[in-house]
């Protein structure tokens, strides 16, 4: 057991342990440019942000949120269109960021586990209200052209539109079960990246925005906008897949790798594809989570073969938790269904000894937002629908059974 702190001077030197983890620059890394490629928004318009275009983004602000570095109220902004839109205008031509924009203060939230372990806190930035509305400017800009050049694999699910944790799971999963259901032996093998959203170096990522084609407003501006500042990118890991001849699934920072291992010939090709990427995390200065490396083994005559990422054995585990979804090594989503059930009435609990009135009209919104998503989340995943997971939670109020 750690000392108690209780001062804020005292907190703020342990969660520097935040600092810690960030990689800096990462001199050694380069990336073959071919000549001429990227180099188009020289003889292109300047950009320029309409009025119009910032009021949007200022109607959108939630007031109710937490107000940044900068001490400015989100509602004042609200009347600052015009002189905003010239401001950011102005600083994307020049590609020069202001001092108090690059400011944040860092909240550490509690994710799980033991609050004593500093790695169990995520940090998040509160920063100056101006400079994420110009963020959100660049990055309607940035998705727009990530679409138009499709700088962001198939393979990434999560940030992308229209991409989600459910589209993941679906794609994945119909997948392998085609596998499995032909009698195919199929390793999956589970990865994450070690504080991925904190450790880009952030030379690299603006190396990769320039190969990728991105005009030179955009990545100068960026690159003064990260100078002394930490920040997460989803184009970082777009060149992941490079090489793996096995299909690669990404949903923000997990990673899954898998492929059929009937023969000595397809456990070989894993192997080389886990060596890859043990060799891409080195040259951009990240690392994978050693924790949380797992191989599912599924189908019959499965030789549960041992796979190794560097120097560690990868553990095998007859069951994993993706995305939230438990999945054991038949594909079978019993306990995902008893654990949502579980979850569920525990929050009916909750809301029994808090709210003292049993109408319609005041139930029926917790429930649906309480108790109803989870449920339903990502229910699409698995054949079954919805009425089983409910089913499962009937049985376990003792309800009768249609």
């Amino acid at each position: 057991m750690g000392a108690l702190v209780t001062w804020d001077m005292e907190k703020a030197e342990v969660l520097n342990f935040f600092a810690s983890v960030f990689t800096g620059k990462c001199f050694s890394y380069t990336i073959p440019v071919t000549e001429g490629k990227g180099r188009d928004w020289e003889n292109a318009e300047p950009p320029t942000v309409g009025e119009d275009q910032v009021q949007e983004y200022l109607r959108n602000l939630k007031v109710q949120k937490s107000i940044g570095s900068d001490k400015m109220h989100l509602r004042v902004p609200r009347q600052l269109a015009k002189p905003l839109s010239i401001i950011f205008e102005k600083s994307w031509q020049s590609s020069k960021v202001p001092t108090d924009w690059r400011r944040g203060n860092i909240t550490p939230i509690f994710k799980k586990e033991k609050r004593e372990d500093l790695g169990n806190y995520r940090p998040v930035s509160l920063t100056s209200v101006p400079g994420k509305i110009m963020e959100q400017t660049l990055l309607e800009t940035m998705l727009r052209h990530t679409e138009n050049k499709e700088v962001v694999g198939d393979s990434q699910h999560g940030f992308p539109k229209g991409k989600l944790c459910l589209t993941n799971l679906m794609a994945f999963y119909d997948e392998v079960t085609a596998l499995v259901d032909k009698g195919r032996a199929t390793d999956i093998i589970y990865l994450d990246l070690y504080k991925a959203f904190a450790t880009v170096p952030h030379n690299v990522f603006v190396c990769k925005l320039e190969t990728y084609g991105f005009d030179g407003w955009t990545t100068r501006w960026i690159r003064n906008g990260l100078d002394g500042r930490t920040q997460r990118f989803n184009i970082f890991v777009g060149d992941m897949d490079s090489g793996i001849k096995y299909t690669l699934s990404k949903s923000d920072d997990d990673t899954k790798l898998w492929g059929m291992v009937d023969t000595l010939k397809g456990r070989d090709a894993i192997q080389r594809d886990l060596d890859r990427l043990e060799r891409w995390t080195h040259a951009v200065l990240m690392k994978l989570n050693k924790a949380k490396y797992k191989v599912l083994h599924m189908g019959q005559g499965n030789p549960k073969h041992k796979y190794r990422l560097g120097r560690k054995w990868i553990d095998g585990n007859p069951e994993e938790k993706d995305l939230g979804v438990l999945v054991d090594e038949k594909l079978n989503m019993t306990q995902q269904r008893a654990l949502a059930a579980q979850k569920v009435n525990c929050i009916l609990g909750y809301i029994r000894r808090s709210v003292t009135s049993r109408s319609r009209e005041l139930i029926l919104p917790h429930y649906s937002a309480l108790m109803r998503p989870h449920l339903e989340y990502c229910i699409s995943s698995e054949v079954p629908n919805i009425r089983r997971t409910w089913s499962c939670w009937s049985k376990s109020r003792g309800w009768p059974q249609r």
